[in-house]
């Protein structure tokens, strides 16, 4: 079972579960040079952020991914992706990883919910693992739009409040994020794992230094 808060993300999942080499081939379409442009990026962002049919949209969705700036998927306060348009000489398009992720999706379930609806729903042999949008490393790192309403700190407390309930249930919970002072404390009563990864979300090439996360199991 995997559920997640942005729609545009499951309907794009469930699409593609559903309809595999059809609708790659259909995504393909628009990585077409005349599409690597400033004024049809925005002319498509635009159609996207007006688009009520599932499949355009989850077409779209694959686009804007890739056309748009440092591949970032963030909304507005009106829930309109905003996304600049990216310059990239030639956007790669995941055939290859979308076949992949077809094949794999057979044998799961997909739900646009929040977490807290999900985890109420595991029992005791379940295990559940949580992805939120990352603590901020710093000020000007800040990125909470993943999804229209962000992820604060009080909301990032309140993931723990509910994997604490959960675990006490015999559900365990693992959970990860970026290595820094609140998640060493939110995270105080769980099992740390800390490694450090390569960021490739810099502007600056020469600024995507390694970072710091963590891993925090929580169990009864």
């Amino acid at each position: 079972l995997l559920s997640d808060s942005n729609g545009d993300l499951i309907n794009l999942y469930r699409t593609l579960q559903s309809e595999g080499d059809e609708f790659i081939d259909y995504c393909e379409q628009l990585f077409r040079p005349r599409n690597n442009q400033e004024k049809a990026y925005y002319r498509l962002r635009e159609e996207f952020n007006r688009c009520e049919d599932p499949r355009r949209r989850s077409a779209l969705f694959i686009y804007l991914n890739r056309h748009g700036y440092n591949g970032l998927c963030r909304y507005n306060s009106k829930g309109g992706f905003n996304v600049p348009f990216g310059r990239y000489k030639n956007p790669y398009f995941p055939a290859d990883e979308m076949a992949a992720f077809h094949e794999h999706a057979q044998r799961a379930v997909f739900e646009h919910a929040d977490y807290a609806s999900i985890m109420r729903k595991t029992r005791p042999g379940d295990v559940v693992y949580c992805d939120p949008p990352y603590v901020p490393l710093s000020a000007s790192a800040n990125f909470t739009s993943y999804a229209a309403g962000g992820f604060n700190l009080e909301q990032q407390q309140e993931l723990v409040d509910v994997a604490r309930a959960t675990a006490a249930r015999g559900v365990p919970v693992l959970i990860s994020n970026h290595n820094t002072p609140f998640t060493k404390e939110a995270y105080r009563d769980a099992s740390i794992t800390r490694f450090r990864v390569q960021r490739y979300i810099s502007c600056n090439g020469t600024k995507r230094n390694k970072a710091g996360e963590l891993l925090a199991l929580f169990t009864k």
